[in-house]
């Protein structure tokens, strides 16, 4: 279980590899209803399915960042294993701010590599999973995205760029290096059996080596 005033407890009982999977969604205005729903579905069966498999349960950590307001990421779930993950539900509001979001998640799996350095704990390159309905509206997200696409090549983090309908898909690529990709209508657990299927793998995987993913695109092999 997380716990902020102990930095590194959860190793104690389980010092596991670790694959740190940071999630950054949209939670702006026009979020709201129906994306919104289906995006808290798709949460919960991320949930249920990383538990199911009990190797991925105890390698798996979570953490979730919400981007809304006016210029606000909020961190709605710290750092957990998938063990301990209970889904959070998102609501809606407010602007876009991706390139606050997208800079607070690089920190984020930053500290998180020094927390296992620490505890002795090896880990797999952090995935970064950016979802949106619309366009970065902070006014440096350029910047963010050229130190995303930096991460990318200095091998520090394997971002995936989704968007909706209606989402400008040429800004979100620039947060990777990989051209982003449209969800089909709104099935986010689609999305999410999918990133749940690929953080098994991964977990399962040795750092270093390229892993092939339920996936018959440009994502269909990464390095790890």
């Amino acid at each position: 279980m997380h716990n902020d005033a102990i930095p590194g407890v959860e190793f104690i009982d389980n010092a596991n590899q670790r694959t740190p999977c940071v999630l950054v969604l949209d939670a702006s205005g026009s979020m709201a209803g129906e994306p919104l729903k289906q995006l808290n579905l798709g949460l919960k069966v991320f949930e249920e399915q990383l538990k199911s498999d009990l190797s991925a349960a105890l390698k798996v950590q979570v953490l979730v960042l919400a981007v809304g307001g006016h210029d606000d990421v909020e961190v709605i779930q710290p750092w957990v294993d998938a063990v301990d993950f209970k889904a959070p539900t998102i609501e809606a509001g407010g602007l876009t701010p991706l390139g606050a979001g997208m800079t607070t998640a690089l920190n984020e799996v930053q500290q998180q590599k020094l927390v296992y350095d620490e505890n002795g704990i090896s880990s797999t390159r952090p995935w970064i999973i950016v979802l949106s309905d619309g366009c970065p509206t902070d006014l440096d997200w350029e910047q963010s995205a050229d130190a995303c696409r930096k991460a990318e090549e200095d091998k520090k983090v394997v971002i995936f760029p989704i968007g909706t309908e209606g989402a400008n898909f040429a800004a979100l690529g620039q947060f990777s290096n990989k051209s982003a990709k449209k969800l089909k209508g709104l099935n986010f657990t689609e999305l999410f059996v999918w990133l749940s299927r690929s953080m098994t793998t991964v977990s399962a995987s040795v750092p270093g080596q390229k892993v092939r993913l339920p996936s018959a695109d440009e994502w269909a092999e990464v390095e790890i």
